[in-house]
């Protein structure tokens, strides 16, 4: 399947590189070699979930965004929401290697990928929720330069698609996942991804209104929206305790103020909590604590 890769080493892929840029070389590679399926809907969008609050050295990564207007994919930013394996010979190298070609294998750390998820339905709380409270909803002209896999990366897909070639959506209504939050196309906006021109709506979670995180997000480059929220009590988190295990459903106890977990009340653990186990406290309020 990998072996007809327009970025093999060969003679010739040398002058391609030179010609053109990681990014345009692995859509081709999806479009030409993998990618299956007819145009997409372009009134779909994108989404690219986070939590505002985490922490990108000394700043969170809400500050992070406002300060450089870019969106930053891990190999940059050394932290993320899912696998932490963004390094060369990681996981998440490998897998981008095996799905892109090639192409990015010597790529610089901003031309990497940046992951989302496609939001085939249409969902105000985004398409890929276990990967954060809130998100960007990436404007109609992205869908052009982003590839697009089910299932996750992290499973070692074999369907593929692009904004020209797309037949995921069948695929991913067809397909029953054992955990909700793992029912998402995922999406790869290759090159950068700049506030002011890539993103038309940041959505965040309603238990941030008149904090600081709102304060900042007030000062980006793109409208404000809000999804219903996520609140979760207590009791219900103790209801589920096989779902990420015993010592999450003590560490929510712990983090809990009011009996009630909220993303503003998780992010105030980022502190103190592991950043691992926090994300899978996270995982009860994504699952289990949406409103709408």
């Amino acid at each position: 399947m990998y072996a007809d890769s327009e970025c093999a080493s060969d003679s010739s892929s040398s002058a391609r590189r030179t010609a053109s840029s990681p990014a345009a070389l692995a859509l081709a590679y999806v479009t030409a070699i993998v990618a299956t399926g007819v145009p997409a809907d372009r009134t779909l969008r994108a989404t690219v979930h986070f939590h505002p609050d985490a922490l990108v050295g000394d700043v969170t990564v809400l500050a992070a965004l406002a300060r450089d207007g870019l969106y930053r994919s891990q190999f940059e930013t050394g932290v993320g929401n899912g696998g932490l394996s963004a390094h060369p010979g990681g996981a998440r190298w490998l897998w981008e290697s095996r799905m892109f070609g090639g192409c990015d294998d010597q790529a610089s750390a901003s031309e990497r990928p940046k992951y989302g998820s496609l939001n085939h339905r249409a969902d105000r709380y985004g398409g890929s929720p276990r990967f954060g409270s809130c998100y960007l909803r990436l404007a109609e002209h992205t869908l052009d330069r982003t590839t697009f896999c089910f299932p996750d990366s992290v499973f070692e897909p074999d369907s593929f698609g692009t904004a020209m070639r797309m037949d995921l959506i069948g695929a991913v209504e067809q397909t029953t996942m054992a955990d909700p939050l793992d029912h998402y196309i995922e999406a790869h906006l290759h090159g950068p991804l700049t506030l002011a021109d890539d993103v038309e709506e940041l959505v965040l979670d309603p238990s941030y209104r008149d904090t600081a995180i709102h304060e900042v997000a007030a000062s980006l480059p793109c409208p404000i929206g809000w999804h219903d929220g996520y609140t979760l009590g207590i009791e219900q988190i103790r209801a589920h305790p096989d779902y990420r295990g015993a010592t999450i459903v003590q560490l929510a106890e712990a983090i809990t103020e009011t009996e009630t977990l909220t993303p503003r009340i998780l992010g105030r653990a980022r502190g103190w909590a592991d950043p691992q186990e926090l994300k899978r406290a996270w995982h009860y309020l994504a699952r289990f604590g949406r409103r709408g």
